[in-house]
């Protein structure tokens, strides 16, 4: 079976825009001779062509149609634009951020280890090696990189944050940079910040009808607190931008304490944290009081302090709405009061608790059907009697052979009212029989519904399903 995986040495000896219009691959090295994969038909026109174009010398190999289009499908993504047609300076740090852009990575890491280092983009939420560097450019890099965000160069032993602003001809946008010193060098990571929100709309974000009709009516209510929980990387953020964008009136005052600032809303007050100047969730948040808001956002309650502002905000008459780190939209509720925060004034704010996660959706070019089998879910999870089968990744030329395009958000939400707020008052934190009553749909729920319709794999949502 033929293994159509280049090393990242070869690959990225062939740009993604010469690798499709020449239609070569590069799969290994005769001595200093790079070899070549084709179909062309005209082999000695091609090998004069490329002895002009690439800096090294090439033997060209035949091969079918079917398999260049395999290799180029699996070892390199096609760019929405021409990066080469930016005017930008030849710099490589810029041509990696500009490319991660154009593929639509979400986060930049460059890692060093004991003999070479290596870029990997985040891409629908998976992690891809995509070049090598080795370790004598890799600090000329972690120093551009720390210029570009203005951090101290001479400082390798402690973790740095920063900003950079990329300007081109057709687009801005920012990175957010973090600097992390480990064994073998300085760790980087970049994480691209869009500053369009032309995409971002609660109607496009993944809520079922019933769910965003829920969720529109609590974020309608002139006080309370909105909480949205996940991971790092669910999605919550967006959810918030897209809220914060559906409640900008002229008539309303916004205020936002974000870090970092991920995209910019015209209309809307928005701050920076910055903790070394003592610039932080708590004391922004006490300044915010006296700027007469209507909504407040928190991007962030990650201890008592931030959570006790954000309530205090919301018995005076303010609507706030801010992320935690839990696993349900019920444990946001033990969260608090684990916290310290008295479980009276949770019942008396709180007005509705949201959960999400992303997660890969199968390639409908792509997927196949197959029957349930009890070996592909966690031991001892009852199957629903209706969900009979399911639907795998296999991969193909459309989906770069991943068996994925996309992902989708799926929610679960709680909105607070009378009932649960007396079960908090009285700290009863088991609300399972509540749960089946009112039919609410869990993430569990969600997820196997997404398993029923083929629009996402058993694999993709296994810890959901624990």
């Amino acid at each position: 079976m033929v293994n159509f995986d280049i090393p990242i040495e070869y690959q990225q000896l062939v740009k993604s825009e010469q690798a499709y219009h020449y239609r070569i691959i590069p799969v290994g090295k005769n001595q200093e001779v790079v070899v070549l994969k084709t179909d062309a038909s005209d082999i000695a026109g091609l090998q004069n062509e490329l002895s002009v174009l690439l800096s090294f010398q090439v033997q060209l190999e035949t091969d079918t149609t079917e398999n260049i289009n395999r290799y180029l499908s699996t070892n390199y993504r096609k760019t929405s634009g021409n990066i080469s047609d930016i005017h930008y300076t030849a710099d490589f740090l810029e041509k990696i951020v500009l490319n991660a852009k154009e593929i639509g990575s979400s986060d930049i890491h460059f890692e060093p280890y004991e003999k070479n280092a290596r870029v990997r983009f985040r891409l629908d939420g998976k992690l891809k090696e995509q070049f090598h560097i080795s370790t004598e450019e890799y600090p000329v890099i972690v120093n551009k990189i720390k210029i570009r965000a203005q951090l101290d160069i001479s400082e390798k032993r402690l973790p740095q944050d920063g900003r950079i602003t990329m300007v081109t001809d057709y687009q801005d946008f920012d990175v957010r940079v973090s600097v992390l010193p480990t064994l073998h060098g300085e760790k980087v990571v970049l994480r691209i910040l869009s500053k369009d929100t032309s995409h971002i709309d609660m109607k496009s974000l993944g809520f079922t009808d019933k769910e965003l009709a829920v969720y529109l009516e609590n974020i309608k209510r002139p006080n309370g607190i909105v909480l949205i929980s996940g991971p790092t990387g669910s999605g919550k953020t967006t959810t918030l931008y897209a809220t914060l964008k559906k409640l900008n009136l002229t008539n309303t005052n916004i205020l936002t304490v974000e870090d970092p600032i991920e995209y910019t809303l015209e209309g809307i007050n928005q701050v920076q944290l910055k903790e070394n100047i003592g610039l932080d969730f708590a004391a922004t948040l006490r300044t915010f009081l006296r700027q007469d808001p209507d909504i407040i956002m928190v991007g962030e309650i990650r201890d008592v302090n931030t959570a006790n502002m954000a309530i205090r905000a919301a018995l005076t008459g303010h609507l706030v709405l801010s992320t935690i780190h839990t696993n349900s939209a019920w444990a946001t509720v033990s969260r608090l009061i684990d916290m310290g925060v008295p479980s009276f004034l949770i019942a008396s704010t709180l007005n509705i608790s949201v959960a999400q996660r992303l997660v890969r959706k199968l390639c409908d070019s792509c997927k196949t059907e197959e029957t349930i089998t009890a070996e592909i879910f966690p031991g001892g999870f009852e199957i629903p009697n209706d969900l009979t089968s399911h639907y795998t990744a296999v991969g193909c030329e459309h989906c770069y052979h991943t068996g994925y395009s996309g992902r989708k958000a799926i929610y679960e939400i709680l909105p607070i009212g009378s009932e649960l707020s007396n079960l908090i008052k009285n700290n009863q934190l088991d609300i399972s029989d509540y749960l089946d009553e009112k039919n609410i749909f869990t993430l569990k729920r969600n997820a196997l519904l997404l398993i029923k319709e083929g629009i996402t794999s058993v694999d993709e949502v296994f810890s959901l399903l624990l």
